[in-house]
């Protein structure tokens, strides 16, 4: 730390002199602006200190400036819905495809279907993924789930979750998750006879089935965050 300010351009201190003719005068010193100097320094670190923590704040988020919490838009959601704990239940897992892929500034949304058992005991399900990068799906979240039948609440899943139960038919759960939702739906499949009418699939106990739903729902918000 500079303890007094330098002098710059000032004679050093010489021998006494008879001052017999007029002299021009010593150049007087001048003083830097060391307290300019430490201001300006100060000002520029705390710039730097800010800038630096707007740039990681910024990092996760949005050009709408929404916080998607390291989830990502997947186009095929096949890959990342493994539904383990349903396969238990309802037997072994059959064919899937994944449904149309939207992707846009303020939205994505994929989708999954997949059967389970085999002959007339195979059921349906439908897993559907949407990210809101622009605006909060919370706000209007339980009020849609209940307007659509969805009553029951489910505790430990996401940051609200809501089960529909249809007893024989299925039921569907729905999750919210940050900037996520989720829909797991388990429906009943039809198939034609031989006299080309179409018969109802059997189904298997469904009672309960809203545990290995939920338990399906993390896994997958887990995998949505890789």
């Amino acid at each position: 730390m500079i303890s007094e300010p330098e002098l710059e351009g000032g004679a050093p201190f010489g021998t006494t002199e008879l001052l017999t003719e007029e002299r021009a005068p010593r150049p007087r010193p001048r003083r830097t602006g060391s307290r300019t100097l430490w201001a300006l320094g100060g000002a520029l670190l705390a710039s730097a200190l800010w800038g630096g923590g707007l740039y990681a704040y910024e990092a996760g988020r949005t050009d709408e400036g929404v916080d998607l919490g390291g989830l990502e838009a997947v186009e095929d959601l096949c890959e990342r819905a493994e539904l383990k704990a349903l396969a238990m239940v309802l037997g072994e897992r059959g064919a899937t495809g994944p449904g149309p892929y939207l992707d846009d500034p303020v939205l994505s949304e994929s989708s999954c279907s997949a059967t389970f058992g085999q002959g007339d005991r195979e059921q349906g399900v439908e897993v559907r993924y949407t990210l809101h990068k622009g605006v909060d799906p919370g706000i209007e979240f339980a009020a849609r789930a209940k307007h659509e039948g969805l009553l029951l609440p489910v505790a430990g899943v996401g940051e609200q979750a809501f089960f529909g139960d249809r007893g024989e038919d299925g039921g569907t759960l729905r999750v919210l998750d940050g900037q996520a939702v989720v829909q797991l739906d388990i429906y009943r499949n039809w198939y034609e006879n031989e006299d080309g009418e179409a018969v109802e699939q059997g189904a298997p106990d469904l009672s309960g089935i809203d545990v290995p739903m939920a338990q399906d729902a993390l896994a997958l918000l887990a995998a949505l965050k890789k």
